[in-house]
């Protein structure tokens, strides 16, 4: 590649070292005098940034130095994420991303991906190919639609493709350069935001769904022949889009949603821990989900599955699931249910009363998916301790003050006996005596895996077997006696090493199906270890 002055390798990203160049290098790039003659490392470069880091009071500071440091030294950002996950991880994504979401047309300094305008109808592909880097393999897309717990964000939402993909490298190593963040804007129906003179989007409501899917058809067509490698992840989309448009291409192409299949795995792992704390089968459960929209669903979908596996019918696996959303139990008389939801709606007396419900079906594990903060009731805790020995309560929405209970709050009202995840992180509790460590039911212990794994064989499709493969790896990767401190899931201060654990049991996994598009390898875990992106500054060349 050949650079044209020392200035445009200082401004470039990807290129930038800073005061780590070398004698050689600077003389020979025309670098000389335009940074200060000390020669340094990236190790000092690391504690500068950790300084800088000390002196910021809130995350949301943090966040914005972050990005900031990201759009002048790569490299440095991902030494300075990956020096530390456990602590960096609830910065760059929950649930500082939250806050940065909604405050991202303000802070907007630079962009980090691709905006793709539903006014670029019939040009998509050559759109794709003004992307710098030709080799993509993953391309994490939304249209803000439901971003996190907080509706339609519209193109603010551009926050968490950027976050999701940074995560890919943080928590698996996928190297940064086969990433792209991009947003499909087809407006929003966010009156604020169309009010706001800041906000970065297209200023007109959002098209009929037919007209939203024959513009993603567009899109997707356009990524196989630009990016014939890629896998599309497919983020943050509104319930019905989610599902629909998974339906759509999940055997055409290689894509997953993470909000469905992600958030399932995630699920479903947390749910093998508590099954082994409470030494029962999967078979023997019944769950019952606040919320029935792609999350909860899909969550629903991938238990009935392993449900399967342990010798029940799909029918039979069904009817040990019941779904409750806004307007009540999803029982068989109901007439305004969706295709997807059919399936656990069961002959059962109507409520909108959800410890009612609970006190009707008794469950054995609830799991919040609704986005609504508290809905988890002192009432609703104290129905599932009733008809349970060792209720298990999963509060998975978020951000922070979406979380349907705290685990305080689990506890307490359970008399100590819930087994509790959140989809953030709080803090330990203390319980007469006893220290419970809540674990941390995110996504991030499970989509940079399988990416890492569709990365390195090349997968042609994604499926849920793999997803269910992620999940058994997690949760194999947590000791008995973090599980008997009520910790579901494996401490995130060692999140590489197992991702790249669970990386290779899903990569093996992608081979026994036939699915990967390079020969099967007889080290998976060795292939997986050539493949993992070090930051570290290369040396420059021409």
């Amino acid at each position: 590649m050949k650079h044209s002055s020392g200035i445009d390798i200082l401004k470039n990203s990807s290129l930038n070292k800073s005061t780590a160049f070398s004698k050689e290098e600077r003389e020979k790039f025309g670098l000389v005098g335009l940074i200060p003659d000390k020669i340094e490392s990236i190790d000092i470069h690391l504690k500068r940034v950790l300084r800088q880091l000390s002196y910021k009071t809130t995350n949301y500071e943090r966040y914005i130095f972050l990005m900031s440091l990201l759009g002048y030294n790569k490299t440095l950002f991902y030494k300075t994420i990956m020096s530390n996950p456990a602590y960096f991880l609830p910065i760059i994504y929950d649930p500082t991303i939250g806050e940065a979401c909604l405050k991202y047309d303000v802070g907007f300094r630079q962009s980090q991906g691709m905006y793709l305008s539903i006014k670029q109808r019939g040009h998509v592909k050559q759109v794709l190919k003004n992307w710098p880097e030709k080799d993509i393999r993953f391309i994490c897309v939304t249209d803000g639609g439901r971003i996190l717990g907080l509706g339609d964000l519209g193109a603010n939402g551009m926050g968490i493709p950027v976050g999701k993909l940074q995560l890919y490298t943080a928590a698996a190593a996928v190297p940064p350069q086969y990433l792209l963040p991009l947003y499909i804007d087809v407006g929003t129906n966010n009156e604020s935001l169309l009010k706001d003179p800041l906000y970065l989007g297209l200023k007109e409501r959002r098209p009929p769904q037919k007209d939203l899917y024959s513009f993603v058809d567009e899109f997707v067509q356009a990524v196989q022949e630009t990016f014939p490698l890629c896998c599309i992840h497919f983020e943050d989309w509104t319930g019905v889009d989610a599902i629909n448009l998974l339906q759509r291409y999940r055997d055409k192409v290689c894509c997953f949603n993470d909000d469905i299949q992600g958030t399932a795995a995630i699920a479903l792992s947390g749910l093998i821990n508590a099954m082994k704390i409470k030494k029962e089968k999967f078979s023997q459960q019944r769950i019952l989900f606040l919320g029935a929209g792609s999350a909860g669903v899909g969550i629903a979908n991938l238990i009935v599955s392993v449900m399967v596996q342990e010798g029940l019918t799909i029918k039979e696996a069904q009817s040990r699931i019941s779904l409750f959303d806004v307007h009540g139990l999803l029982e068989s008389k109901r007439t305004d249910l969706l295709d997807f939801q059919r399936p656990y709606a069961h002959p059962m007396t109507p409520t909108k009363d959800f410890a009612q419900a609970i006190q009707m079906f008794k469950p054995t594990a609830i799991i919040g998916v609704s986005t609504i903060g508290g809905a988890f009731t002192k009432e609703v805790v104290e129905a599932m301790a009733k008809v349970n020995q060792r209720p298990v309560i999963f509060a998975l929405s978020n951000p922070t003050e979406h979380a349907e209970c705290t685990p305080e709050q689990a506890y307490q009202w359970s008399q100590g006996t819930a087994i509790y995840a959140a989809g953030v992180q709080f803090e330990p509790v203390s319980y007469k005596g006893k220290t419970y460590k809540p674990g941390q039911a995110n996504n991030f212990y499970i989509f940079p895996a399988v990416g890492m794994a569709i990365f390195v064989t090349q997968a042609k499709r994604v499926n849920d077997a793999m997803f269910i493969e992620a999940a058994r790896a997690i949760a194999d990767e947590v000791p008995m006696q973090q599980l008997s401190e009520g910790c579901l899931y494996p401490s995130q201060s060692d999140i590489l090493a197992v991702e790249l654990r669970v990386a290779a049991r899903v990569a093996k996994n992608i081979f026994d199906q036939k699915l990967a598009r390079v020969p099967a390898s007889n080290n998976i875990q060795e292939l997986i270890n050539q493949n993992v992106y070090h930051p570290e500054y290369a040396p420059l060349t021409n």
